[in-house]
């Protein structure tokens, strides 16, 4: 059901997360789970746990002496302190396994009907990911087809939330924020665009509350399936 806090917006572009917005990082969990039985959903949680934390922290941290590690290097750095956690030994190729499983991703069933009944629209990715991560992923499971580009916040050195990570859609599509609309599942994110000043569509598929340290966002949705019927194309 959707549920709108706001008009329906005028959008000329439509702009979307990758990481649990299109692509589905719970999925990761199957492949934990063939390694360490009963234990892989606790591992795969706390690794995505982790490697969010990590992005902000890079974030926060980088200065003259400190430079940024890209995202794969952060989802790496938290796998292992996941499995140190949890005490859960990366042997025999275990690690290259998992971290393999970020480039082979599920999407959302959602995913694709969302992308194909949003054309005309542009309809880009703008994500954590390198873009080496992202654009096989694309690639691999159909969805770049109905894609028009896939941003990277590499390009701007610093991660989401941060303004600079929103800055390359406008400077790509250009056009004003609040003429993007912007679709993420993390409520981080959908709070950080719309301080930002993008229309924000918040895929909130588990009814999780919203997070309360910044503006809420214009639409909150339960699916990607819900998302054209909010937008004039």
């Amino acid at each position: 059901m959707i549920n709108t806090i706001a008009k329906r917006p005028r959008v000329d572009a439509i702009v979307f997360d990758a990481y649990g917005t299109l692509f589905d990082v719970e999925s990761v969990a199957v492949t934990a789970e063939r390694l360490f039985p009963q234990r892989g959903v606790a591992l795969s949680q706390l690794w995505r746990t982790k490697q969010l934390q990590y992005t902000w922290l890079q974030t926060l941290m980088q200065s003259s002496t400190q430079r940024r590690d890209d995202f794969a290097s952060v989802t790496a750095q938290s796998l292992d302190f996941a499995a140190e956690e949890l005490h859960l030994s990366l042997v025999g190729g275990s690690r290259h396994r998992l971290l393999d499983a970020y480039l082979d991703l599920t999407p959302f069933a959602d995913a694709e009907v969302a992308l194909v009944h949003l054309a005309p629209l542009p309809r880009l990715i703008l994500s954590n990911g390198t873009r080496e991560m992202l654009e096989p992923l694309a690639a691999a499971t159909g969805l770049a087809r109905h894609l028009d580009a896939v941003l990277s916040v590499d390009a701007a050195n610093v991660y989401k939330p941060h303004p600079r990570a929103y800055q390359l859609a406008v400077d790509h599509l250009k056009i004003i924020p609040m003429r993007v609309g912007f679709v993420s599942s993390n409520s981080w994110d959908a709070i950080g665009a719309k301080a930002f000043g993008f229309t924000v569509f918040w895929v909130n598929r588990d009814g999780a509350p919203l997070d309360r340290h910044g503006p809420r966002p214009d639409h909150v949705i339960s699916s990607l399936a819900e998302l054209p019927a909010l937008v004039d194309i």
